[in-house]
């Protein structure tokens, strides 16, 4: 025998020296009754709520009911292949999905399974879909400001990283455009996002995502998909594997956005698994957990403490009213467990005010103490200005005549709610929006036709990037003192009177950024 083969000959007998016989042991149970996507089990007695289970061809389920002659197993994936008398193996571990930098910029199921057909993801780690809510010790008041690029929004309801406002209103209100926003403006900002679709088409999914692809925002954005023909359990399970997509990057000190469109559908999805699970119906057929549900869901966001590094997951969840009723049983649900809501008005947006946010339903919890200091001072009586032009506008139809008091109200109130108004996935920079808002509360917009506040709106914006570039960078910082305060209304102001004898001419030049534009003032 050769040297080699003494070699092998060693190496097999070290092999056989290192052997140790051993069993494994695999509880297996059996399929007893299965339809309409669940499966009644038999023989697992050692299962526990919410763990993973395979039937054959590798079709895995989620327990979630526990009985004394069985458990009621949810199957995942192809609940056609399972049959009666089939073998259930228990994997003693729960539903997880990929989490990590090889997600951004993929669609995927709500297993986290790729469905862009841009072939497999790296994704080393994984992330229970479930896990607790950090606790309070663990938290951090919320003070840092998650700017949506939407005027109505950071001005009057303004949002905080680690907060969770709920978006709500009618269908076709604009609601899933406002989150989507909200995305595209965290480019360049270091938030991470996750876009839940739970229920919607998949013409509306893939339109969504062409709109993020173009806007660049896909690339920090993760879709996680359960449209309307995945099965109740999926669409159950997308809201929580988006959670932990996003939790993973909290946890890691960094920032994420996630949002859950919709609530509504979510808990319909809910409903019709647990009325094939056989559990006690309650109110409007919804099992009772329904609240714990979305509490358990929403309560794990937060602003983490530096002791845990200080990441955050922020939440917008969006919740479909029927014909305006805020009060119904899932919205009030929701409303009772987010730190506000930005409700979008139906009647608003049909008559053209969109975002059509209703400033006497929205509110935010947080308040100014995630707002940047600029805006806080600019837009301090913006919602006075507005409570008070609705409640004149309303009286004001009946009156033949008013004052001029009143009358100078409503003018500007009109120019305020023209100011608000924002085109579709373009959002406008906080120091934009500063000037605008400052202008319209301080009685710039006053003597501009309703008309042209939108060219107002773009040529100060031109104006003060041509000549005001160092007050730009004051109130992006989100810092205000009395002289960036006294610089901006100059700015404004020698803007202004040269705006309104452009206006006097006979070919006013608005729209063209080319025109030279007032000298700047003495500051």
């Amino acid at each position: 025998m050769g040297a080699d083969g003494q070699d092998i000959a060693s190496l097999i007998l070290k092999r056989l020296q290192e052997f140790a016989p051993g069993a494994e042991l695999v509880e297996t149970g059996t399929v007893v009754t299965v339809g309409d996507g669940v499966a009644r089990v038999y023989g697992l007695g050692g299962v526990v709520s919410g763990e993973l289970v395979l039937f054959p061809h590798h079709v895995p389920g989620i327990v979630l009911n526990l009985d004394e002659d069985g458990a009621g197993v949810v199957i995942l994936g192809a609940g056609d292949r399972v049959r009666a008398q089939d073998q259930v193996v228990r994997t003693g571990r729960v539903v997880e999905v990929p989490v990590g930098p090889g997600l951004r910029g993929r669609v995927v199921d709500a297993l986290g399974n790729p469905v862009d057909g841009r072939g497999p993801m790296e994704a080393r780690e994984h992330r229970r879909v479930e896990s607790p809510a950090p606790g309070v010790a663990q938290r951090q008041p919320v003070n840092q400001p998650l700017l949506t690029g939407i005027k109505a929004v950071d001005a009057l309801v303004p949002i905080g990283r680690g907060q969770r406002e709920l978006i709500i209103g009618d269908r076709e209100t604009g609601k899933t455009a406002l989150a989507v926003d909200t995305i595209i403006n965290q480019r360049g900002q270091d938030v991470y996002c996750v876009y839940v679709g739970v229920g919607m088409r998949k013409s509306a999914l893939a339109r969504l995502a062409h709109i993020l692809e173009e806007t660049g925002a896909l690339e920090y954005t993760t879709i996680v998909a359960a449209p309307a023909g995945d099965p109740p359990a999926l669409q159950y399970l997308a809201p929580f594997a988006g959670c932990a997509m996003a939790e993973y990057a909290m946890y890691r000190g960094d920032h994420a956005l996630v949002v859950y469109d919709d609530l509504s559908r979510h808990a319909v999805a809910y409903r019709a698994m647990s009325l094939l699970l056989r559990r006690p119906p309650g109110r409007e057929a919804y099992p009772g957990d329904v609240f714990y549900l979305h509490s358990r869901l929403l309560e794990r966001s937060a602003q983490l403490s530096p002791a845990l590094g200080g990441g955050s997951m922020t939440a917008l969840p969006i919740v479909t009213t029927l014909a305006g009723d805020i009060s119904a049983y899932i919205p009030t649900n929701v409303i009772s467990i987010t730190d506000g809501q930005v409700y979008l008005e139906p009647d608003l947006f049909f008559a053209g005010v969109r975002p059509a946010v209703n400033v006497g339903l929205s509110v935010s919890r947080v308040g100014g103490a995630a707002q940047p200091a600029s805006m806080r001072r600019a837009a301090g009586q913006l919602r006075l200005e507005l409570a008070q032009y609705r409640e004149l506008a309303a009286f004001s139809r009946f009156a033949s005549e008013l004052d001029p008091s009143t009358r100078a109200r409503l003018q500007r109130g009109e120019r305020i709610v023209e100011a608000l108004k924002q085109p579709q996935y373009r959002p406008v920079p906080v120091w934009q929006q500063v000037a605008l808002v400052f202008a319209a509360v301080e009685g710039f917009l006053d003597p501009v036709p309703v008309k042209k506040v939108r060219d107002f709106e773009r040529e100060i914006a031109s104006y003060l990037r041509a000549h005001h570039p160092a007050l730009l960078a004051d109130l992006e910082g989100g810092e205000w003192t009395g002289a960036i305060e006294a610089s901006l209304e100059s700015a404004i102001r020698a803007f202004s009177e040269h705006y309104y004898g452009m206006e006097k001419g006979s070919e006013p030049t608005h729209g063209q950024d080319q025109s030279p534009g007032p000298p700047a003032p003495h500051e």
